[in-house]
């Protein structure tokens, strides 16, 4: 059975289309056969990064990597009414189809609830949530007191993760590995960057997911998008050496990698 990696988070703006695409390069990369199913009915950011992609290579010639996209079949095709069952049987074929042909799927969570959502979340493997370092976006993963910055409680996230875990223990299945990313950690104001660590690791202890490096805050990112390209590609499209700052953001892809911990994965690339 293919390897699920499911990318959650209620809060847009995390970052997680981009992260989850540099960990499928990743993978591709090292040699494995890669999904990818895009969750986000409406803004289909992993779709399109992924159609720039291949428009990228056609124009260019470049070849590059490429990861199997799953097909989200409409209700009227599956001969069903609209709704949300629809769209969950529409999910569970999908990721059928990519399990017969793929070591790892990659899924993309909307950032919003669905009954989608929380049927993804039950299916992860590894569960990847990215956030940004800010007590904005802790408030997705808990409730903080204001001065003493310790944990007053989960949030409605973290208690839909719990019960993703339970539903997952009951079928019998591994365990999901849970790993929330801190991106866009600034230089600056490094008081807070403290306060948010320190409470993730309150945190973690807690609720039981890992802590990961996630990425910086950097134009390169926002560069690549258009030609679906990421950091693991730049020396074979550019032609040239890669400058210091873009030799940074691929070791932020390599720690992330690592630091996943994913089953015969070697970081190679």
């Amino acid at each position: 059975m293919a390897y699920i990696i499911v990318f959650g988070n209620e809060k847009g703006g995390s970052g997680k289309s981009t992260t989850a695409m540099h960990v499928l390069t990743a993978l591709l990369r090292c040699g494995f056969k890669v999904g990818a199913l895009d969750l986000d009915l409406r803004q289909q950011t992993l779709n399109r990064y992924i159609e720039n992609r291949a428009e990228y290579i056609s124009k260019n010639g470049t070849p590059l990597p490429m990861p199997q996209r799953g097909v989200m079949k409409s209700a009227a095709e599956l001969s069903l009414p609209e709704g949300d069952d629809a769209k969950l049987q529409a999910f569970q074929k999908a990721i059928l189809g990519l399990d017969e042909s793929c070591d790892f799927i990659i899924v993309d969570c909307a950032g919003s609830h669905s009954q989608l959502a929380e049927l993804a979340h039950a299916m992860a493997d590894t569960l990847v949530t990215p956030m940004n370092d800010s007590f904005v976006d802790f408030d997705l993963l808990a409730h903080i007191d204001p001065e003493s910055n310790l944990v007053t409680g989960p949030s409605v996230y973290s208690e839909m993760v719990w019960d993703a875990r339970k539903a997952r223990a009951e079928t019998g299945a591994r365990p999901i590995e849970w790993v929330v990313t801190r991106n866009r950690v600034g230089a600056q104001n490094m008081h807070n960057k403290r306060k948010v660590g320190a409470a993730l690791k309150d945190l973690s202890r807690r609720i039981g997911f890992r802590i990961a490096p996630g990425l910086s805050d950097r134009v390169v990112f926002r560069e690549l998008f258009p030609h679906g390209l990421t950091l693991l590609d730049i020396k074979d499209v550019g032609g040239g050496s890669l400058n210091i700052s873009n030799v940074a953001a691929r070791q932020e892809v390599r720690d992330l990698v690592a630091e996943l911990q994913l089953p015969g994965v070697e970081v190679t690339f």
